[in-house]
């Protein structure tokens, strides 16, 4: 029964080497640009980003709403490519909860900074996070509690 499994198993990863090719180039792809995007985000984000107020513009003119709900429709569609990228290296190689945290972000739900705020919170995320900000040159996200 053990050998009859692993053949079965040799056999499909040899009629898809194709698709574990491309697989693996996405992966490493990903990697790669998590490397170099993650850092750019984090650093724009204000340090009291978790203690202010979020202010929400009024867009009243039909162009600019236009505009508005446009770049909100593809902020938010990074926001879940980042998102399912970021399970994905949970498993993979990469900066899963990092890139998890950077979709959340990105997206527009309710409940939305709870979660932020819940996962920035944990230790070597905040740790991680003020890591690479102090690497830039930039001050530590400030917390409620800090």
């Amino acid at each position: 029964m053990k050998f009859l499994f692993q053949d079965t198993w040799l056999l499909w990863i040899q009629t898809h080497r194709m698709l574990l090719g491309i697989l693996g180039g996405l992966s490493i792809l990903a990697f790669l640009g998590t490397l170099l995007v993650i850092p750019i985000i984090l650093t724009r984000i204000p340090a009291d980003y978790f203690i202010r107020q979020p202010h929400r513009k009024k867009h009243t003119s039909g162009f600019y709403r236009t505009i508005h709900y446009f770049l909100l429709i593809l902020k938010n569609i990074f926001g879940v490519i980042f998102l399912v990228t970021g399970f994905a290296m949970l498993f993979i190689p990469g900066q899963g909860v990092l890139t998890i945290l950077i979709g959340i972000s990105l997206m527009n739900f309710p409940g939305k900074r709870r979660l932020e705020k819940k996962i920035v919170q944990k230790p070597s995320v905040l740790s991680a996070i003020n890591w690479i900000r102090s690497k830039a040159g930039k001050k530590a996200l400030i917390l409620e509690n800090s």
